[in-house]
């Protein structure tokens, strides 16, 4: 039995359209998230955000005053542990990869319908990387693409090789070929959390910030093909 939220999820609807903001505020209400901010422009939408703290900010890349980008790369500078859905009607490649590089957690199309938004927005809440489908192979196939490139040099060697657990690298590599924590659990016959306490206690051992760097991490080492 996994535990769940005492308290509703806290969403912030971030969007240019009046009427698409408003129906989309009303349609997470009505599933049970407190929407505690909206905002119509990027400038609005930092300002905004900072003042309501919400757990997931459900966020159009298209804003005046400001572009979704930046706003995300803002608010999750200045608070990691806020989650960021992007809401786009762009499904262009550039726009995913530019979106998950600053921050974001998921990508959603707009054509998705009430119950995938609520969905992803309850997963994104957890830490949950979510994509429109065909999206996350191709940041995963963005991250090999950089893994690949040379880079900058290091110094021959390697900074660190932490000694993660069988049990941490199996979970590393099940993320890296991008499951769900509810998927590895099921597959490792384990509980959400404890699959959660090893991501946990990986991201601590190798000292990175979120899951996406952690994917980055096991895919730079092949574990994504293991």
């Amino acid at each position: 039995m996994s535990e769940q939220h005492k308290d509703p999820i806290k969403v912030m609807v971030v969007d240019d359209h009046p009427m698409w903001r408003d129906a989309v505020a009303r349609d997470l209400a009505e599933a049970g998230f407190d929407v505690v901010a909206t905002a119509g422009d990027g400038e609005q939408a930092v300002r905004r955000a900072q003042a309501a703290a919400p757990d997931v900010l459900v966020l159009d890349l298209n804003l005046p005053a400001k572009p979704g980008v930046q706003v995300c790369k803002e608010l999750v500078g200045a608070n990691p542990a806020l989650r960021v859905l992007v809401l786009s009607a762009s499904g262009e490649h550039a726009d995913v990869l530019e979106a998950v590089k600053s921050g974001a957690t998921g990508y959603l199309l707009k054509s998705a319908s009430t119950a995938e938004l609520t969905d992803a927005v309850r997963r994104t809440a957890v830490g949950d990387p979510v994509f429109t489908p065909g999206l996350a192979g191709l940041v995963l196939g963005e991250y090999r693409r950089l893994a690949s490139d040379p880079g900058p040099a290091t110094g021959g060697d390697e900074p660190r090789a932490p000694q993660l657990t069988d049990r941490e690298t199996e979970v590393l590599r099940l993320v890296a070929k991008g499951l769900s924590y509810k998927q590895i659990a099921e597959r490792l016959v384990i509980s959400h959390r404890t699959v959660q306490n090893h991501v946990q206690n990986t991201l601590g051992k190798l000292q990175l910030h979120n899951r996406v760097e952690l994917v980055r991490y096991a895919i730079e080492r092949g574990l994504d093909d293991a």
